[in-house]
């Protein structure tokens, strides 16, 4: 009610900007209805399956979805700028970072034969990348590592991924961090499900963390959104759902308009950080057939 329908290719112009975690913690493991789910814990694999496997999701869009098989670590490539808007519009560019913190910088993204690679600078540069591709409903799955570079000062990035509004109106029209960390490899995942709502209202979020999940190693974190719900995946396993929730304040959490994929390494504290590296092996967008559309 929004904005764009689903399947609207987009050139984001801003940043995901995260809101502070009044969070609900979530208990046990999700329940098949609605809302609450939770908490719960996950073996590391060596090998994965992917919510895209178990749940039959079909293939992948091969037109936006990224296996980042190009470039090298001898010679580093541009991520491919039909699929991806780049920090500070374009090669070599930066613009401020999250809330104003250092400086999201192109350079700091590169693609270096199978993976993508995030850098955190001690000094507060550090990598972003958007997805040109926004749906309203559908499918994401990312393969995800993380590690902290240099020593730990108590100031880390956070790696992220978010599905981000097209319209850029956050918090009007949602925002789903199904994945956000506080530092980068920590044992447990977590992910932060915005509201739509104004900003008018204190921060309207649902909050849900996964922990024996080594996010040094690859794991597989995907999301789905219908119209009934928003869920969770790492490594294929379930391990949020939720829906509904509307009340004065704000709207259904799955009621958001069309978003697409942003890819973050944020900057919280400025500068003088612990400097940290956020890899992906693949970003694959999938569309939610039209028989699940029905709202």
């Amino acid at each position: 009610m929004y904005g764009r329908g689903y399947g609207t290719p987009l050139r984001a112009t801003l940043a995901a900007a995260l809101a502070v975690a009044s969070a609900l913690t979530l208990a046990t493991a999700p329940a098949a209805p609605a809302r609450p789910t939770g908490t719960g814990t996950a073996t590391t694999a060596t090998a994965t399956t992917t919510a895209a496997e178990r749940y039959g999701w079909g293939d992948p869009l091969p037109r936006w979805s990224d296996e980042f098989d190009y470039g090298s670590e001898e010679e580093p490539a541009v991520p491919d700028r039909d699929k991806w808007d780049l920090a500070g519009g374009g090669p070599g560019a930066c613009w401020p970072g999250h809330a104003g913190n250092g400086r999201r910088c192109d350079a700091n993204t590169r693609v270096v034969g199978g993976m993508l690679r995030m850098t955190g600078e001690t000094n507060g540069d550090t990598g972003w990348l958007s997805s040109l591709y926004g749906q309203r409903y559908g499918r994401w799955e990312a393969r995800v590592r993380s590690r902290p570079t240099s020593e730990d000062d108590g100031r880390q990035y956070h790696p992220l991924l978010i599905l981000w509004p097209d319209s850029d109106e956050h918090p009007r029209d949602g925002e789903y961090d199904y994945l956000e960390n506080m530092a980068p490899g920590e044992r447990c995942a977590e992910a932060f499900l915005h509201y739509p709502h104004s900003e008018e209202v204190p921060v309207q979020q649902e909050f849900a963390r996964r922990c024996g999940v080594d996010l040094t190693q690859w794991h597989d974190i995907g999301v789905e959104w219908t119209p009934d719900h928003v869920r969770g995946f790492v490594d294929g396993e379930e391990w949020f759902r939720f829906a509904g929730g509307a009340n004065a304040d704000r709207d259904c959490l799955q009621c958001a308009p069309s978003m697409h994929q942003t890819i973050q390494l944020d900057n919280f504290h400025g500068d003088a950080l612990q400097g940290a590296v956020y890899e992906v092996d693949r970003a694959r967008v999938y569309a939610l057939p039209e028989s699940e559309r029905a709202e």
